[in-house]
C-alpha cells in the first residue's frame, strides 16, 4: 500500500472536500502527460492504479517486431524474450515505465497538472457550497470598504457588496456580522462570483422563513411583498390552518418576531397584513391603518378606484406618497385614492353609501375635513414604533394600535 499517497488524498478530502476518485483519476493523467514529455508520445501508455492501496504502475505497450522503425512503439524480439519468452513476433509487450526516470521538466508539468487539478476542483467546491445558497440568506463579516462598495468574508469565499444593493443610511465597522440575500451565484476562471443584496424583498422574507415556524412550516404563507429599503415594508400573509392567525403568527407575542427581523434590518418598519383573492378587500388592507369608504377594483385593467374619509386622505396616501405606493406593488393594482368630499363632487360615492351620508347628516354629522387630524396622522402611523424601530408593547388606542392589530373590516 502507498501509505504516503492515501494519507495525503484523506487529508485533501477531509480539509478541502476534494473526493479521492477525483484525485487518482488526476495523478493518472499526470503520469501520461509526464510519458508523453519524456518519450514524445503517449498513445501506447497505460496506467493502472488501484483504488483501495493506492498502488500505482505504469506501461508502454510496444509491438513485437524484426527490426524496430520507432523505439517508442517498438520492440525488438531479442528484447521481448529477455520480458517473457513466449512473446513472439506481432504481439504486444507491456514494458513497466519507471517514473523514476522521468526528466525535470516531465516532472514539473505532472506536479503542475495535479495542482491545477487541486484548484479546479476547490473553486467547483465553494461554488457548489454557495450555488446551493443562491435565493437563499447568508451570514458574512464585513472586511473592508473598497470605494463605495463593501467586501464581506462569507467563509470559504467572499463576496462583494455593491453600492446598488445597499440600504441608504447603513454604516458598518469592520468585523460586523451581517445577513445578506444571495442574488446570484456565477462560476468563473478565479473562482465563484457572489452576489448579494440587503435591499431585495426576498431578504424580508427568509429573515421571517427563519424566524417564524409556522412560515418555515408552510403553514403560514407570505403572498406578496413590497419594500422600500431602510424605510418601510409591507407583507401580505395568508394562513392555511383556520386555526392559526398569520398576521399574528408573524408578529410574535408582544412583537419579539418582528422586532427580531426589524433589528436585523436597522430598525426598518414593517406592516404585516392579511391576504385576501378578493382584490378589493386586499387593496383595503393594503392602504391599512387608513380606514377607506370603498374599493372598485377592475381585476382586467388591474387599476383600483379608493375613496377615504376627507381626515384619512394624508394617511392613505403616507409621507411622500409611500404608503399608496407600497399599497400598489403589494397588490399590484394601479391604486386611485380619492377623499370624500372629492368623491362627491365627482359623483363617484356609491348610492348606498350616499343614502347613509343622508342620514347621518340629518343625526348632525358633516364630514368636514379635520385639519388638526391630518397633521397629527402620520405620528399615529408611526406610534407603533420606538426609536430603534421595533413595535410598542403597548401602543394605545390610537391608529398605531390599529396597525399592530391589523384591524379587519366588515366590508
Amino acid at each position: 500500500m502507498n501509505t504516503e499517497l492515501m494519507e495525503a488524498l484523506t487529508i485533501l478530502e477531509k480539509e478541502k472536500n476534494i473526493s479521492k476518485d477525483v484525485m487518482m483519476d488526476a495523478i493518472e493523467n499526470s503520469l501520461i502527460s509526464a510519458c508523453k514529455n519524456h518519450f514524445g508520445t503517449a498513445e501506447n501508455i497505460k496506467v493502472i492504479m488501484d483504488r483501495e492501496t493506492c498502488d500505482y504502475a505504469v506501461y508502454a505497450e510496444k509491438k513485437v517486431v524484426e527490426e524496430v522503425t520507432n523505439p517508442a512503439l517498438e520492440i525488438s524480439l531479442e528484447e521481448a524474450e529477455k520480458l517473457d519468452s513466449a512473446l513472439q513476433v506481432g504481439d504486444v509487450a507491456q514494458i513497466p515505465v519507471q517514473s523514476k526516470e522521468f526528466g525535470r521538466i516531465a516532472t514539473q508539468n505532472a506536479k503542475n497538472l495535479i495542482l491545477q487539478k487541486i484548484r479546479e476542483e476547490e473553486r467547483k467546491v465553494v461554488f457548489d457550497q454557495y450555488f446551493e445558497k443562491e435565493k437563499d440568506i447568508v451570514t458574512g463579516i464585513v472586511q473592508r470598504y473598497v470605494g463605495k462598495n463593501i467586501s464581506i468574508n462569507l467563509g470559504r469565499a467572499d463576496a462583494m457588496l455593491t453600492e446598488n444593493e445597499q440600504v441608504k443610511g447603513e454604516v458598518f465597522k469592520p468585523t460586523d456580522r451581517i445577513k445578506l440575500y444571495v442574488v446570484e451565484v456565477k462560476n468563473t476562471p478565479r473562482g465563484p462570483k457572489i452576489l448579494v443584496s440587503r435591499t431585495h424583498p426576498e431578504l424580508v422574507k427568509r429573515l421571517f422563513e427563519a424566524e417564524v415556524s409556522e412560515v418555515r412550516d408552510g403553514i403560514v404563507e407570505i403572498k406578496s411583498i413590497a419594500r422600500e429599503a431602510g424605510s418601510r415594508t409591507k407583507m401580505a400573509v395568508w394562513s392555511n390552518d383556520p386555526n392559526v392567525d398569520p398576521v399574528g403568527a408573524c408578529v410574535g407575542m408582544n412583537g419579539s418576531r418582528v422586532n427580531a427581523v426589524v433589528q436585523e434590518l436597522r430598525g426598518e418598519k414593517i406592516d404585516i397584513i392579511n391576504w385576501d383573492e378578493n382584490p378589493a378587500l386586499l387593496i383595503e388592507n393594503a392602504l391599512s391603518p387608513a380606514k377607506v369608504i370603498s374599493v372598485m377594483a377592475d381585476p382586467e385593467e388591474k387599476v383600483a378606484n379608493v375613496i377615504v374619509p376627507d381626515y384619512q386622505l394624508s394617511l392613505a396616501i403616507g409621507k411622500e406618497g409611500q404608503n399608496a405606493r407600497l399599497a400598489a406593488r403589494l397588490t399590484g393594482y394601479k391604486i386611485d385614492i380619492k377623499s370624500e368630499t372629492q368623491a362627491i363632487e365627482a359623483g363617484d360615492l356609491p348610492e348606498n353609501y350616499m343614502e347613509q351620508m343622508g342620514l347621518m347628516e340629518e343625526e348632525g354629522y358633516t364630514g368636514d375635513y379635520d385639519d388638526e387630524y391630518a397633521e397629527d396622522s402620520y405620528d399615529d402611523y408611526d406610534d407603533a414604533y420606538d426609536e430603534d424601530g421595533a413595535y410598542q408593547e403597548e401602543a394605545g388606542e390610537g391608529e398605531a394600535q390599529e396597525e399592530i392589530e391589523f384591524v379587519e373590516t366588515d366590508k
